[in-house]
């Protein structure tokens, strides 16, 4: 049978976690890590052979020209009626394959680079008294990867939301996974929280989805009873739609759900790469791609609010960025801004064909490229926070000297994402904007702009973490010299480096576009057009900017700029004070107004209903006690009474 081993792509992470998760702690380290990545390594090259079979051996349907949606399998789970039915199977879309693709490369890696990162890092927690939990961190990994798997092979919308549930279970143990620190407990229970209000939208808006097209499924044109439904559920899909897509915000650190990704980096580094390149971030824009027919066929105006939600996103991100002090929340914020990317390329879309649907391809392509060398950066910064042992760029500084293969991974992931020529990042990011001036000049600009500000908070990190004043330099005697990673942690830097490099070269509007169809217009990337030399002129400017004011460590105008516009300078530094806006909207109005009256409301009026008839039962039953006294003449006495005064009532009654 076709496919016939898909399933052991989400059975085997599965079982590695069941494994390291109950037996781990009896395993040496080395080996339960081993086991964590020759598993993954085997679902990675399982994803290969999938892509290669569905992509080539398979390839388009002679017919239509389309790749087909192939169900491997697909089974029922639970069966209450026939409309709430939940599946659960393994469904091939080009997209699918792709995020298959993204998913398994990236765990690899950081499978691979953990060995050294979690071997230092054990040992720099060890001296405070932390667990350090080897065993439990890979079976956290191979869970995490199984739900991010299970989410982008989903047959229908519940199975999506099933593991999409279970993605944020998995952030939730893994940004915590230091739990004695308190910040880091802080900020599991932040991320678990917020992107739990925001599922509480998804769920509702599949709740109204389900109810009025009477089905979980994607395609509403695959079954003819549907489709009498839809002129009737039409009023109703684009709210159930933006429903889902406040979840997929929550996921994706839309604003203003944002708050809770930069403070996910307290979680070990390799999980913030995991998050931020090929998993939980990615899930929203995942979302809104596989719903893609459903938005342009009844929700095409909403759809274009999405797009004006993430361009306000990609620029706020982008404007604080430029400020942070710390290597891991900079990037952050940096992801935040590039999935802000993704979906306003899903947003700008009109239709499924022709320049319409241009930002289709666009928005995968470059969230292909950018689980590349987004995941590089991160790794790369955990490779100095383990060697420096901060994550603070004062701290930092001439690491170019002793980190020399850091270095040059890290500066390549740079150029990348700065949207620099032949670098990856220059092609898809070119398309996104591209896509936006079709859509809208305005938009094309404002994109634009953003191109810019990211060549320059990039170029800024890199120069103050490897060119600035070396901190080590400063006071040699009583500082840690720096020194280059083993290569059980720069060897997957490299790997990620290369395919940084070399895939914006893919030609990948021959594999994924809106309605499958290899168009002309999806495969521009290959030829500079007036929007790309505008994309690489904000980026020399933003490059150019970055290398005058940090290039050498010594100018002054950074400093001048901070002291001339303090209230500016400060207010990106504490993110324009965003978290501290949710603080008072959760602890003044959400507490004070609602949480607070509720609990006096349950303690005095729901608790005092259920006191009282405890107290009233105790009392009556104090009361008739002496009834029960055991002497027979007290209880003959009684039955005189009772057959007395029953006897004139009935005499009142009928007399």
């Amino acid at each position: 049978m076709e496919y016939s081993y898909a399933f052991l792509i989400l059975l085997l992470p599965f079982l590695s976690f069941l494994v390291l998760g109950l037996t781990g702690m009896k395993m040496k380290k080395p080996v339960a890590g081993i086991i964590g990545t020759v598993v993954l390594a085997a679902v990675f090259c399982m994803s290969v052979y999938t892509a290669y079979e569905y992509f080539f051996a398979t390839g388009r349907d002679p017919q239509t020209g389309l790749y087909p949606t192939v169900t491997v399998f697909n089974f029922t789970w639970l069966k209450f009626t026939e409309l709430l039915t939940f599946n659960i199977g393994f469904r091939l879309t080009p997209i699918s394959v792709m995020m298959l693709i993204v998913i398994t490369t990236v765990s690899l890696m950081v499978h691979i680079y953990s060995f050294g990162y979690m071997a230092e890092r054990d040992e720099n927690y060890k001296a405070e008294g932390y667990e350090k939990g080897f065993q439990r961190f890979y079976a956290f990994l191979s869970l995490f990867t199984m739900s991010m798997l299970g989410l982008v092979v989903a047959t229908n919308i519940f199975q999506m939301y099933l593991f999409w549930e279970l993605v944020g279970v998995c952030s939730y143990l893994l940004i915590g996974f230091y739990y004695p620190k308190h910040a880091a407990v802080h900020a599991s229970k932040k991320a678990f929280i917020v992107t739990r209000f925001a599922d509480l939208f998804f769920l509702i808006g599949i709740l109204f989805y389900s109810f009025y097209v009477g089905t979980f499924n994607y395609d509403l044109t695959a079954d003819p009873t549907l489709v009498s439904k839809l002129p009737h559920a039409a009023f109703v899909l684009p709210a159930a739609l933006f429903l889902m897509f406040i979840g997929g915000a929550g996921k994706s650190a839309m604003f203003p759900l944002h708050i809770w990704l930069p403070d996910a980096m307290e979680g070990p580094t390799p999980v913030s790469a995991l998050i931020h390149a090929a998993t939980m971030v990615v899930a929203g824009v995942y979302q809104v791609a596989s719903l893609m027919p459903i938005w342009i066929a009844y929700a095409p105006n909403t759809l274009h609010y999405v797009a004006y939600i993430a361009a306000f996103t990609a620029f706020y991100a982008a404007a604080v960025a430029c400020c942070q002090r710390d290597i891991k929340r900079g990037l952050a914020f940096s992801t935040i801004s590039q999935i802000a990317y993704m979906l306003v390329a899903l947003g700008v879309c009109t239709s499924l064909e022709g320049e319409g649907s241009l930002g289709y391809m666009a928005s995968m392509f470059h969230l292909f490229t950018h689980a590349m060398f987004k995941a590089l950066l991160f790794l790369c910064s955990g490779a100095i926070i383990v060697i420096i042992g901060s994550n603070f760029k004062e701290y930092m500084g001439g690491l170019h000297k002793y980190m020399p293969v850091t270095n040059i991974c890290f500066l390549i992931g740079t150029i990348a994402i700065s949207g620099f020529w032949p670098l990856a990042g220059f092609f898809s990011k070119d398309e996104i904007v591209d896509a936006c001036f079709h859509f809208s000049p305005f938009l094309g600009w404002f994109m634009t702009l953003v191109s810019g500000m990211t060549a320059f908070y990039m170029f800024r990190l890199y120069y103050v973490i490897f060119w600035g004043k070396s901190y080590y330099e400063a006071d040699p005697e009583h500082r840690r010299k720096p020194a280059e990673v083993p290569f059980i942690m720069w060897g997957p830097l490299v790997f990620l480096a290369i395919i940084s490099v070399f895939a914006g070269w893919i030609p990948f509007g021959h594999f994924v576009t809106a309605n499958g169809l290899p168009e002309e217009i999806a495969l521009q990337h290959f030829h500079f057009g007036s929007t790309a030399w505008f994309s690489l002129l904000a980026a020399t400017i933003g490059f150019g900017l970055a290398t005058w004011m940090y290039a050498k460590g010594t100018n002054p105008v950074p400093d001048l700029l901070a002291r001339k516009m303090p209230k500016l300078h400060k207010a990106a530094l504490n993110r324009f004070y965003i978290d501290d806006a949710w603080q008072f909207f959760t602890h003044k109005i959400v507490f004070g107004c609602f949480s607070i009256p509720i609990a006096w409301f349950d303690r005095h009026v729901i608790d005092g209903m259920f006191n009282f008839s405890a107290w009233a039962t105790q009392e009556a039953g104090e009361t008739i006690r002496p009834w029960q006294s055991g002497d027979v003449r007290s209880y003959a006495a009684w039955f005189l009474t009772g057959t007395v005064a029953l006897t004139l009532v009935l005499l009142c009654i009928f007399c």
